[in-house]
């Protein structure tokens, strides 16, 4: 009785891993090759936590200027492929302004994609760095977003 009720128990763990791992009928192989998913659609991605930084000591020129040249930056990475998402946070007492979800390989490529902001260069903005794993098709929201914005910032 005893080995009879393992049997059954390990014939239904078995299944249930199978169909857990079953098969999906929509799979479309080229589309995952293009975006670099795995076997579960995914990917590697960097998020960046944009934070305020440290020169809180900036005119308001300076710091037009400066979030001008964030705002065209931004523009560079997703024209480049490598910037997926982007946008800022609301109000908060943390001191958290926005995210990115950078296509890098490591957190150290990502860091010379952040790095090339004007914001972060002049220490308005602090970027945390940290590997993240999500859907490989994050990048096909962009062309989609274009097409429900009324007006562009970028």
């Amino acid at each position: 009785m005893k080995i009879l009720f393992v049997s059954v128990l390990l014939a239904g763990l078995l299944h249930k891993a199978a169909v857990a791992q079953s098969a999906n009928p929509l799979y479309n192989a080229k589309l995952a090759d293009s975006l670099g998913a795995d076997d579960y659609g995914m990917r590697s991605y960097v998020m960046a936590i944009l934070k305020t930084g440290p020169n809180q000591s900036a005119t308001p020129a300076q710091t037009d200027s400066l979030f001008k040249g964030h705002m065209a930056n931004m523009t560079v990475l997703e024209k480049a492929g490598k910037l997926i998402v982007a946008g800022p946070f609301g109000k908060n007492n943390e001191g958290y302004r926005g995210i990115f979800i950078l296509k890098a390989a490591t957190v150290e490529e990502a860091r010379k994609m952040v790095d090339t902001d004007p914001a972060i260069k002049a220490g308005l903005l602090k970027a945390d760095l940290i590997p993240w794993y999500g859907s490989a098709a994050l990048p096909l929201y962009i062309p989609q977003h274009k097409l429900v914005e009324k007006k562009s910032v970028m």
